[in-house]
């Protein structure tokens, strides 16, 4: 299966985990889901975010519901998986199952308690290391959830040393002067346009498309009007969009 890098464009739903009154994974709720993502048109699939309660589930459990997504999506889209763990070890292996399985590549977020700079790019220096040369990463910014603030330098500077980020999921609220000094700078320094996607449930959608934004990763009941929202801007019907 195709691996995601920078020029990853479009609307990615971050779906729901289904599970059954006691609990359980909801198989058949799963097939029924993932065939509703792409009856939406939708661009891509991210399982197991944050909207996908994946913090519910044991390791076998995540790994067999993202297994079970990404075969009944038969490589018609890339689908990107949440590896985020209180540790590289599970996060290591879940990322082995899923990326053996099709994926394109896994969504990470920095864990709660990380205040500098340092720490963080520490962080996904370790991360980068451990997932190897051949996995992309996707940034997930969300500090209303991690409490840990990314800034537009730190994100550039891990642009520069770590090859395998490939795209940020920009969530820090409303975020638009964060995506328009990542661009600026980025052009100013020459560095490698990598992928940023909005996320806020759609908030804003259309001003960071006019920001440069790539497409929305999002958990949002509507994913087919996401999808006509971001289809209409780039065939250049701002209005419409």
């Amino acid at each position: 299966m195709p691996r995601l890098d920078e020029n990853a464009r479009g609307v990615f739903p971050i779906s729901a985990t289904p599970f059954t009154d006691n609990g359980e994974i909801d198989w058949e709720s799963t097939d029924r889901l993932t065939d509703f993502y792409l009856q939406c048109g939708v661009h891509g699939l991210t399982l197991l975010g944050m909207m996908g309660e994946a913090q519910k589930l044991t390791l076998d459990e995540a790994s067999s519901f993202a297994v079970r997504a990404i075969r009944r999506v038969d490589g018609r889209v890339p689908v990107v998986v949440g590896v985020s763990a209180g540790g590289l070890a599970p996060m290591a292996e879940l990322t082995r199952r899923v990326m053996g399985a099709g994926a394109a590549g896994v969504l990470v977020a920095p864990p709660a308690g990380l205040r500098t700079d340092d720490q963080i790019f520490d962080y996904f220096r370790g991360v980068v290391d451990v997932l190897g040369p051949d996995v992309p990463v996707i940034y997930q910014d969300y500090p209303p959830t991690t409490n840990v603030f990314l800034s537009s330098t730190l994100f550039l500077r891990m642009v520069r040393a770590f090859a395998t980020m490939v795209m940020l999921k920009l969530e820090d609220c409303p975020g638009l002067d964060k995506l328009t000094r990542i661009r600026a700078d980025s052009e100013r320094d020459r560095l490698r346009r990598v992928s940023v996607v909005a996320g806020n449930g759609g908030l804003y959608f259309p001003q960071f498309l006019v920001r440069g934004v790539d497409g929305a990763m999002t958990g949002f009941a509507f994913p087919d009007m996401l999808v006509q929202v971001y289809e209409r801007f780039v065939a250049g019907d701002r209005d419409g969009a």
